[in-house]
């Protein structure tokens, strides 16, 4: 009855960019929403978390002015604006929310996950 639904993955050349959304349904959300991703062969790690009651927002550093979270409340979407792509960002990314967690950048601080999104960034 909850989902977090993605889209906006794909193929892309070194320097684009991509939007990826995730649009949460049957609920509204909580403290944190966040993207994760997990490259083949690694383990999922933080990407970027956005704070709704402070309006603030994390990035892992080697993120950090290339990638920019967003949200509508309005439309229970977060985004995830990727620029400057590098192919060290393939992965599948994944959204997440927590409803009630006091942090952002563990994997359990977050109760509901989407599906994955393919990123493939191309040399």
């Amino acid at each position: 009855q909850v989902q977090l639904v993605e889209s906006g993955g794909g193929l892309v050349q070194a320097g684009g960019s991509l939007r990826l959304s995730c649009v949460a349904s049957g609920r509204t959300f909580g403290t944190y929403m966040g993207w994760f991703r997990q490259a083949p062969g690694k383990e999922r790690e933080f990407v970027a978390a956005i704070n709704w009651s402070g309006s603030s927002t994390y990035y892992q550093d080697s993120v950090k002015g290339r990638f920019t979270i967003s949200r509508s409340e309005a439309k229970n979407t977060i985004y995830l604006q990727m620029n400057s792509l590098k192919p060290e960002d393939t992965a599948v990314y994944y959204c997440a929310a927590a409803r009630s967690s006091m942090a952002y950048i563990r994997n359990a601080d977050y109760d509901y996950w989407g599906q994955g999104t393919q990123v493939t960034v191309s040399s």
